[in-house]
This record gives C-alpha cells, structure tokens and sequence, in this order.
C-alpha cells in the first residue's frame, strides 16, 4: 500500500473536505486529451489503446494540462474501458466512434466467461501513477474508473449507444443474469481502482456516463446498490471520492447516497441542473463540482466569462445551502475543438474570483 501524500495547501482537496481554500480550485474533465496540440501530436504516433497502457505516454499526458493551464488537479489519462482489457475483454476504441465490443455480452453464459482483472495487465497505469505522484509536487492526483453501470452498457451494446435499449432490456427482463453482470463488473471497478490507489492516487473520480438514461426508480434497483458498494469497499483509502454522470438531475440524491462511505465525498453536476438546486438534492455535506457548458467554451471569452462567474456564483448559493463546496469544472468533458486558451484564460479568472 503506497503511503498517502500530505497536500494541505491543496485548494481541491481542501474544498471537497468542507473546509476554506485560499483559491477557488479549478480543474477540467478531459483536460487532458483533445484540445491540446502536444496531445494530438503524440497522438498522431501512438492509438488510443496503446497509450492508455504505456506509463510514460500516460504520464505525459496528464502533465500536458497542469503544465500549460495551471489547473488544481490532474486527471490521469486513461478510458473507461481500460480494466475490461485489463479483464480479457476483446475490444477497442475507434476514432470518431469510441470503444467496440469485440463480443458483446448479452446471456448468462457470456457473463459467467467474464474474468476477474488481471492486475498485472494494468501495470503500466500504476507505475504512471508511481512516476505521476512524484512528479506533480503539490498538485493531487486523480484516479479514475468507469462505474458498473456504464461498464455493462458497453459490454451488452457492444458500444456506444443513443438509446441503451439492450442494457435496459437486460436490466428489466433477466434480473439475475442482470445483478450477476454488475456483481462482476463492481469488483473490476473497485480493482482497478485499488491499483491506483495502492499506486498513490492522491482522490479517486467514479464515471457513470450514462446513468442519466435511467429513472430513478430503476437506478435505485439495479445500479446504486453495486456503485454503492465501489464507494464502501475503498473507503478504507481514506480519500475524497466524487461520484458523476451525465442527465442525472433526477438521481442526484441518490449518488449522492453512494458516495457517503466516503470520508471527503463529492458530486459531479452537469451544465443543465444549477448548483444551487443540487445543493437542495444531495445529502448534507456533500461538495459539488462543475457545471459549465463545454459549448459556451466555443463562443468567445466575453460569454466564457460571464458565464464563468455565474458559476461561481451559484456554487456559492449551493454552499450557503449546504453543500460543503465547490469546485469549478465543465458539466462534461472538453470538447476538442476548444482553444487550450480559453482554458488557461479561464483557470486564470476563476483563480482571481
């Protein structure tokens, strides 16, 4: 087990634990990636997949963001779907498509050939951990996973999917070939996890992209008790966990509820729910993070701005509501046809706000 870093001047860390940060912390979904040319660059030499298991090209690539945009926290550089081909899985991510399925996972049989991960398959991720750790200085380390959720909705779609009618058809009808599913991809999410972890990721991010297709009724059935159980079974790493997905305005309380284990917990809001509304939805003491438009990024920096400081603005309105802070992000990922300028602009004026 890694022995965790002290960062008290951590304006990130500082804020999700409910405490005062002598800077508004700030920091991007994706930051490190698309919008950057020394990211394309490398890019342009290496596929998707094969950076994502090359600890120097993943190092790299988290730094790229810090170095350039002076963000309070890095992300590492990876993808969802990462631990399935640490796991076996047969897959890959297609440009301009995302990651595909070699053989889709869609009958009891198909579940119960899913292997355990095999933790020396995701080396790589923990030695750029290892290199990332000590490289960053002050600045935490984030690490991160895709939820059981949107793990199983790749796996039975065998895709990137609008709809999810096949993850959902799954869910309803076969209940049990359903749970076993998330059964198995909730101990992959809480391995790989515990890799980085035990590597010394300084926090720990849960992606559930695509929760925000379901109800709330059927989310508390058949996904919160497995994300539930990622958050209690790293609880014992004592480090701030925040919990986010895409449309989920309607389970907010309900991830919120996930993450509490969690000694510092926090939730992600996307750009269509205000930080203030949020704030009344999650449990108390619950920090926030987010929420502006990835798009309003495109339109020009008096509009950035503007809308900039309406965030902030309402996470203060979300703090005097209870909610135990905020730190500012995107509702969503970096779009990559943004300018790295207008992010570093940005940085820079939340930092002064």
């Amino acid at each position: 087990m890694s022995t965790r870093r002290e960062l008290p001047e951590s304006p990130y860390l500082t804020t999700i634990a409910g405490r005062k940060p002598h800077r508004m912390p700030v920091w991007f979904m994706r930051q490190a990636g698309r919008s950057l040319p020394e990211y394309r660059a490398l890019r342009a030499q290496h596929s998707m997949l094969a950076a994502c298991f090359d600890a120097e090209l993943v190092a790299e690539i988290t730094l790229q963001p810090v170095r350039r945009h002076d963000v309070d926290a890095a992300i590492l550089f990876s993808d969802i779907v990462v631990p399935l081909r640490g796991a076996g899985v047969e897959l890959d991510i297609v440009p301009d498509v995302g990651p595909v399925i070699a053989h889709p996972v869609r009958t009891a049989a198909d579940v119960a050939a899913l292997k355990p991960l095999d933790p020396q398959a995701v080396q790589p991720v923990a030695e750029a951990v290892s290199q990332l750790v000590a490289a960053l200085g002050a600045v935490p380390l984030i690490g991160f996973a895709g939820a059981p959720f949107t793990l199983a909705s790749y796996l039975v779609e065998g895709g990137p999917s609008r709809t999810h009618a096949r993850t959902k058809a799954m869910m309803l009808a076969e209940p049990d070939s359903w749970h076993a599913l998330m059964e198995k991809l909730t101990d992959l999410t809480i391995a790989f996890l515990r890799v980085q972890l035990d590597a010394g990721v300084d926090a720990i991010q849960v992606f559930d992209s695509w929760a925000g297709t379901l109800s709330l009724a059927d989310y508390r059935a058949h996904v919160l008790p497995h994300s539930s159980r990622v958050f209690a079974a790293l609880a014992d790493a004592d480090v701030p966990m925040t919990h986010f997905g895409v449309g989920t305005a309607e389970l907010l309380g309900a991830m919120s509820q996930a993450v509490r284990p969690a000694r510092a917990g926090m939730v992600g809001v996307d750009w269509r729910t205000s930080l203030a509304d949020a704030a009344a939805r999650v449990a108390p003491g619950t920090a926030l993070q987010g929420n502006l438009d990835p798009a309003v990024l495109l339109a020009g920096w008096p509009v950035v701005a503007r809308a900039a400081r309406a965030v902030v603005d309402d996470g203060r309105r979300a703090v005097a509501a209870g909610a135990a802070g905020h730190v500012f992000n995107l509702g969503h990922g970096v779009l990559p046809e943004t300018d790295p300028g207008i992010l570093t602009d940005l940085v820079g004026l939340v930092h002064s706000l």
